[in-house]
């Protein structure tokens, strides 16, 4: 339907999710402007005092997911760059929050929204101090971190650390009923208005319930219960987010808000659902520029889920800016987990879809607990082994990577850990480079 003075909407993603080709899709079903701000298209630049953002748009959905990014203050600035020449949804300064979760529980906090005890210290030895706080289980989180990594439970004796890696960590209460199967609630919030709310249950020998880890879902939509939706919007509220998936837990004692995610993926609320959010952001964003849209229509689209590729995906480069960092056949790695940061020797091993580690080094560090099993096949064996797999976090030339490693006895291999294509897949790895030969057995131009 055609749409008198449409504007132009722009949704700064520079990864590819389903959600932002939802929202393009959306805002385009809608009658308006669709650009897609990625690195293959996007500059800003200051030209004798005049402000150039290309390409040109009126406004700006945010859809920067910061907490899987190594530098995230970098993307960040750039949001903030952005905002300061065209409105944005979802506010750089408010996303700084919410993407902290230390930051989140004070804003909230401060706000009267009920959220867990935490307690976030600037050296292991306060950390641990206040351990007993927390009874026989708290949960130990990264202040940044998504789809449940850097998130484990600790017993009274586990030692932590202030930082896991180079992030800061903190304890916090562990919320649940003890009769009840471990669940909690994702509701996701546009302008103040409930969309849509999903129960989700925490996958077998897992006690997270994060979809990307397993986690199945149950349509909450109607069933939420007053106290829970109120709870929702004052946190999105207190938050400043425009759109937000808000996470709560029910206790005995009530209901609390555990975090507040500014790229709330949809996948899993438009399963439990079958409602997306996307046409409502779209409409918020269309209407934040001036624009109109047609309410029933926005109802209609809110039906399914186009994540096909929208019109304003910007072509492909042929050539990438930038070549992957190199690593070698062996390389200096940094391992950290709850209890301590190691350096070891490993070995890179593209054939191998997960990273593994000794049982001995993740004991040592404090990686874990297990999150879960899995089933391995190894060289010419026909029959598959059972790993336990843990997350830890894994230091590769100036980078870190959270990933789900598995645990096995590498005591009689060369070496404690053997990188797979969920860390190789950032890099280019050449065989002839090994971190453990001697230089001085080195050809000339190597040296």
């Amino acid at each position: 339907m055609a749409v008198a003075d449409p504007v132009t909407v722009g949704v700064l993603s520079l990864h590819t999710s389903k959600e932002t080709k939802a929202i393009l899709n959306a805002v385009d079903k809608l009658g308006h402007n669709t650009e897609w701000l990625r690195h293959e298209n996007t500059s800003i630049s200051v030209t004798d005092g005049r402000v150039d953002l290309e390409p040109a748009v009126d406004v700006i959905a945010n859809r920067m997911l910061l907490s899987n990014t190594e530098q995230p203050a970098e993307e960040l600035g750039l949001a903030n760059t952005f905002a300061q020449v065209v409105p944005m949804l979802n506010d750089p300064a408010t996303v700084l929050t919410a993407m902290h979760k230390l930051s989140t529980a004070t804003a909230l906090a401060t706000a009267a929204v009920q959220v867990p005890n935490v307690v976030l210290a600037l050296s292991s030895d306060q950390l641990n101090a206040v351990r007993d706080r927390y009874g026989d289980e708290a949960v130990y989180k990264t202040a940044i971190g998504t789809h449940g990594g850097g998130t484990w439970k600790v017993g009274p004796g586990d030692p932590v650390n202030a930082k896991v890696g180079n992030r800061y960590a903190f304890l916090q209460e562990l919320i649940d009923r003890d009769d009840r199967r471990h669940r909690d609630v994702r509701i996701y919030v546009v302008d103040g208005t409930i969309i849509g709310a999903m129960y989700r249950y925490a996958p077998d020998n897992d006690w997270r319930t994060n979809v990307a880890l397993g986690g199945t879902v149950e349509d909450a939509t109607d069933d939420l219960p007053d106290p829970a939706r109120r709870l929702a919007t004052r946190a999105a509220d207190a938050i400043g987010l425009d759109y937000a998936g808000v996470d709560l837990v029910e206790s005995d004692d009530g209901w609390y808000v555990l975090e507040v995610n500014p790229t709330a993926g949809f996948k899993g609320l438009y399963e439990a659902t079958r409602i997306s959010p996307a046409p409502y952001i779209a409409k918020l964003a269309i209407e934040h520029a001036g624009g109109t849209v047609d309410q029933d229509r926005v109802d209609e689209l809110a039906t399914e889920l186009d994540d096909s590729q929208p019109g304003a995906q910007p072509i492909r480069q042929t050539q990438p800016e930038t070549e992957p960092t190199v690593i070698g056949y062996t390389e200096e790695v940094i391992l950290s987990g709850t209890s301590g940061s190691t350096g070891v020797l490993a070995k890179s091993d593209t054939g191998a879809t997960r990273t593994s580690i000794d049982t001995g080094l993740a004991a040592e560090i404090g990686a874990g607990p297990i999150k879960s099993i899995t089933r391995v096949k190894s060289g010419s064996s026909k029959t598959a082994r059972s790993r336990p797999v843990v997350d830890v976090v894994v230091g590769v030339g100036g980078n870190q990577h959270t990933v789900t490693a598995s645990v096995e006895d590498r005591d009689h291999m060369d070496y404690p850990v053997l990188l797979g294509r969920d860390i190789l897949s950032h890099y280019r790895v050449d065989v002839g480079r090994r971190a453990d030969r001697d230089a001085d057995d080195l050809p000339e131009e190597e040296e």
